[in-house]
């Protein structure tokens, strides 16, 4: 869909969505403001940077309203005014009552979690295993898990509680 705009994309998704006619257009320009397009919906897709895309397809997987978001690592290759862009979205998302589980071994976005489930190094290949889930505050304070130890110094950084 690299030569489609993104306004004319979002209509397109709407419909592939069954959105109401009457409904496609103020959400195709809500998610357009949620997500900071407002400047490009009329730029062709193929056009925009990687994080611009991300965004794209961050207002695609949105714009039917679903209750549950699962992201892959959104945040790869995305430079830092990007990835704070996309936790913004993210964090509107949540503040409106979405549930949004994101995947991720960006310890900069991992410190902003509410809830963490720590796989271990290996994550999901061969299974993996649970070695904690909690608050990250909680993980650095019992020691438990993988990831502490790279997120104990983020926290106490940042001034989070430890």
């Amino acid at each position: 869909y690299d030569e489609m705009n993104v306004i004319d994309f979002l209509f397109f998704i709407s419909k592939l969505h069954n959105i109401p006619k009457y409904k496609i257009t103020s959400r195709v320009l809500d998610m357009i403001r949620l997500c900071g397009l407002d400047n490009d919906k009329h730029k062709q897709i193929g056009e925009l940077s990687k994080g611009f895309r991300q965004r794209v397809g961050i207002a695609q997987a949105l714009i039917h309203d679903p209750e549950v978001v699962i992201l892959d690592e959104p945040t790869t290759g995305l430079h830092f005014e990007d990835i704070r862009i996309l936790m913004d979205v993210l964090q509107k998302l949540v503040d409106r009552g979405n549930t949004v589980i994101i995947i991720e071994h960006n310890l900069d976005v991992i410190k902003l979690a509410d809830w963490l489930i720590d796989m271990g190094p290996e994550g999901g290949r061969g299974g993996g295993q649970l070695l904690f889930a909690g608050t990250p505050e909680e993980m650095v304070k019992q020691q438990k898990g993988y990831t502490y130890k790279f997120l104990a110094p983020l926290l106490k950084k940042s001034g989070k509680p430890e």
